[in-house]
């Protein structure tokens, strides 16, 4: 299947790595395999630095630990991190996802992941984390 023409949105304001507000309960622990594109309030893609504890609506938000694809690298398997339970720990969880650039915007092959405290963040509000 493309992922460029068959996604899902994930556009929840309270997905945006800026989003400090409580509760932290959010998880994508039930959430089904497939393609994903953050759009809206959640922002335009993943982020791909580190996003702290307590961001995304949950505990343990999910960042891309790596670089988004070029249009001509096709698909490529990215590591996701978690932040840890501990201070300082931006990679305490990992699970492996697809990428794909679709000249424009980017689309994720998520799944499951790790821990019931996590969620997949988009990059909306970086400005207000400093």
């Amino acid at each position: 299947m493309d992922g460029c023409a068959n996604y899902k949105v994930l556009n929840e304001t309270d997905r945006a790595q800026g989003n400090a507000l409580s509760p932290h309960l959010r998880s994508d622990i039930d959430l089904t395999t497939g393609w994903y594109r953050f759009q809206g309030a959640a922002g335009d893609r993943m982020p791909d630095k580190c996003v702290v504890r307590w961001r995304c609506g949950t505990k343990l938000p999910g960042w891309l630990n790596g670089t988004h694809p070029t249009v001509d690298a096709g698909v490529v398997t990215r590591k996701v991190c978690y932040a840890g339970n501990w201070k300082r720990s931006c990679c305490g969880w990992s699970n492996n996802i697809k990428v794909k650039n679709c000249s424009g915007y980017y689309v994720y092959e998520l799944k499951n992941p790790p821990n019931n405290n996590s969620r997949y963040c988009g990059n909306a509000g970086a400005g207000k984390l400093h």
